[in-house]
Order: structure tokens, then sequence, then C-alpha cells
């Protein structure tokens, strides 16, 4: 996963093929309209870091929109998200003012594997284990 300073601002370029949703935006609505078509980063919104419906938006992103490109989390973002935001499908996070971004690597580094299954791979533990 991608870690981002909260003073990192995306290039002309970029904001260009970006298409920024709200936390309460409705996804099917979007799809069926063709706003995805194009898009290389979806930034999703964490308005305050208890509002977990970005998780949702970005799991449904990957799964049943079938969304490949970068799926970025922006606002009020933690590095305890960290981990939690990667399994949903997030591939980049923009951190919140304050936030030490150093500390932010070490959170992938404290898990070695989890039971449950993720975006990455949907089986529990005991069925990857029995592959």
């Amino acid at each position: 996963m991608k870690i981002l300073a909260s003073d990192a601002l995306p290039t002309s370029a970029e904001a260009e093929k970006t298409l920024q949703i709200a936390n309460d935006a409705n996804l099917a609505e979007l799809a069926a309209s063709g706003a995805f078509e194009g898009v290389e980063r979806i930034e999703l919104q964490f308005p305050k870091f208890t509002d977990g419906r970005a998780y949702s938006q970005a799991l449904l992103l990957r799964r049943r929109y079938k969304f490949a490109g970068d799926i970025r989390a922006t606002g009020d973002v933690l590095i305890d998200q960290l981990v939690h935001m990667h399994r949903s499908g997030f591939t980049s996070a923009v951190l919140a003012e304050g936030v030490d971004a150093s500390a932010a690597q070490r959170q992938f580094e404290r898990f070695a594997a989890f039971y449950q299954g993720d975006v990455h791979d949907p089986r529990p533990l005991f069925a990857r284990e029995a592959a």
C-alpha cells in the first residue's frame, strides 16, 4: 500500500483521471452512468476516522464493479486503519495532518496472517493452508 503524507498533492494530469466519491454516494448509480470509465484513481473520503462507509465502498468497487485502478483513502486517515484499508481494497492512503508517516509501515509488519479472507484472497486461513 502506498502511504502519502498529508501535504501530497496530485498533479494536474493525475487529477484529470481521478474520481472523488463522497462516502454517501450510490455506487450503483455511478456505475450505471458510466462514471468509472477511463478513471485510473478513485478517492474515497473518511470525514472522521470513526466513519467506515468508505471501507464498504472500496470492497464494492473491487468485487462488484471490478475496478482495477488505484483506490485512495483521503480525509481523517490514521495509521491504525491502514491494514484494514488494504484488506478492503485500498491501494493508497493520504494520512491525516500531523500523523507520522514513518510509523505507517510498521502496521503491516505486525500481523503475519489473517483468519478471514479479504479482497486479495477471499478464502479463510484454513482454506489457504490446505491448498
